[in-house]
């Protein structure tokens, strides 16, 4: 059966103002010469959305080394270039990537303050020389801990860049040796581990170097170092010297010991005393310095101002290691600059792990 006449007409009439209505919106949308082009591409705005992104992680083994010089007549030397010194890995010359020297780079300190038995006479000249050491060297983008060891390590001020915080804590701390039978405290900063049985009252040195450098330092970044005001005795501490030593390298952290000894002390109970060695053992591996004061006060004033003139006029050298693998193992670490004389204080080597997530 056919349409009727009148039915297609009516049809033909409707397709002709279709066809003149989209070509009124084409003229009316056309754009002008001076307009940017317009795209035809379908919008996939939201199918980008919906697509899941991927970080690409690139672990670059960086090693960096502060260090300080000295001529021959122990100045500190300032004006050195990366042109001057060579940095050896296991021997091997490295090519130095990145060389800094300034003497206003961002600084961590831990003061480590001894307050065992052995410290009882010289612990106010420690707490007013430290506190006065701490408003000098510590500027607003700076920042420091303070941390006690006895029998027990205790964290007396986390973090901060106040000087005037860190003397109230360092002030208000004590001598303590739990009336000579040990503490009870558990591993980690704030409360020591607990000596061994029959152990001479207890110091733990050892445990407070090891948890300044695991728990505070390690995860810091930048220039870091630790000042420990101590007579370099250890009773009882879990970890040993070189634990310490290690637990310092891996947390890149310079160790000064300020040697600081009422030797009366040890002659009147009756056991011997080797701190100095120790201490300066500790020191030289991780690139600071052993300083003995004795119980002087203005020794231990020119102390302080040694470490600040030193932690002040550093420099820093960072390389790519020619030995790529991250298997954990220990590289020694040696820095020869050119000139007359010329010593070079730095760490003595580094451990070859992989960098955490």
């Amino acid at each position: 059966m056919s349409f009727p006449a009148r039915n297609l007409l009516a049809l033909f009439a409707v397709a002709l103002l279709t066809g003149l209505a989209t070509s009124l919106a084409q003229a009316q949308s056309a754009p002008s010469p001076d307009a940017p082009p317009v795209s035809n591409a379908p919008d996939t705005t939201q199918e980008d959305a919906d697509v899941p992104t991927t970080t690409l992680k690139v672990n670059v083994n960086l090693v960096s080394l502060y260090f300080s010089v000295r001529d021959k007549h122990n100045g500190l030397v300032s004006t050195l270039t990366r042109d001057d010194c060579t940095v050896l890995e296991d021997k091997v010359p490295q090519k130095i990537k990145n060389w800094v020297a300034e003497a206003d780079q961002p600084l961590t300190l831990g003061i480590l303050l001894d307050t065992s038995g052995s410290q009882e006479n010289v612990l106010p000249l420690e707490q007013e020389t430290g506190s006065a050491f701490l408003k000098r060297v510590l500027r607003s983008k700076d920042e420091a801990f303070l941390v006690s060891f006895d029998v027990d390590v205790d964290l007396l001020s986390d973090y901060t860049s106040s000087a005037s915080q860190l003397a109230r804590a360092m002030s208000k701390a004590e001598i303590n040796t739990a009336g000579g039978n040990g503490s009870a405290g558990v591993p980690g900063i704030g409360q020591g581990p607990v000596p061994t049985s029959g152990a001479p009252k207890g110091t733990l040195l050892y445990d407070a170097v090891y948890l300044a450098a695991n728990d505070k330092l390690r995860s810091e970044q930048g220039r870091k170092a630790m000042i420990l005001l101590t007579d370099g005795g250890d009773q009882g501490s879990r970890k040993r010297l070189p634990d310490a030593i290690e637990a310092a390298q891996k947390a890149n952290a310079i160790v000064y010991v300020l040697l600081i000894a009422d030797r009366g002390f040890y002659g009147g109970i009756g056991f011997g005393y080797n701190g100095p060695s120790e201490m300066k053992r500790l020191a030289e591996q991780t690139g600071g310095r052993l300083i003995d004061v004795g119980n002087s006060g203005p020794k231990l004033e020119a102390a302080f101002k040694q470490i600040e003139d030193e932690l002040r006029t550093q420099y820093v050298a960072s390389y790519t290691p020619t030995n790529t693998k991250l298997d954990g193992s220990y590289r020694k670490l040696d820095i020869e600059c050119k000139g007359d004389g010329l010593k070079v204080q730095s760490r003595k080597g580094y451990y070859a792990v992989a960098p955490s997530d």
